[in-house]
């Protein structure tokens, strides 16, 4: 079984996908960009991208009854990797041990020129 997942709290989709797809035991979260879900626009700088990225999606999480410590897989698109350890110290600020498998892909762009962009996969059990 299949099912979309949609919260207000979160950034609209800026294209033909959901949020999120919960399909069984998983939940796969689209990318989130830095976008203030109440203003529609970009938030300004890595720090407020990362966080705002990372609201995003706890957002999706709760409107799915997760949180950050169901997430078992994040990969993360950064515009330059000069900003890896700024986006490292606040993602690890919103998770715990035992910490989720990770990918970091240096990217050549983003949409709306962001500089990050993170996805995820939970696992509901």
């Amino acid at each position: 079984m299949v099912k979309a997942i949609h919260t207000e709290k979160a950034p609209a989709a800026i294209g033909p996908y959901s949020q999120a797809i919960q399909a069984g035991d998983f939940i796969y979260i689209s990318g989130q960009i830095g976008i203030n879900p109440e203003t529609s626009e970009v938030v300004e700088g890595i720090e407020n991208q990362t966080k705002q990225v990372l609201h995003n999606l706890e957002a999706i999480l709760t409107e799915a009854g997760a949180d950050f410590s169901q997430v078992v897989k994040f990969t993360i698109y950064i515009a330059s990797m000069d900003d890896f350890a700024t986006i490292n110290d606040i993602y690890g600020g919103y998770l715990t041990e035992p910490y989720p498998a990770r990918a970091t892909v240096e990217v050549s762009r983003l949409p709306k020129d962001v500089l990050v962009e993170m996805d995820a996969v939970v696992y509901t059990k």
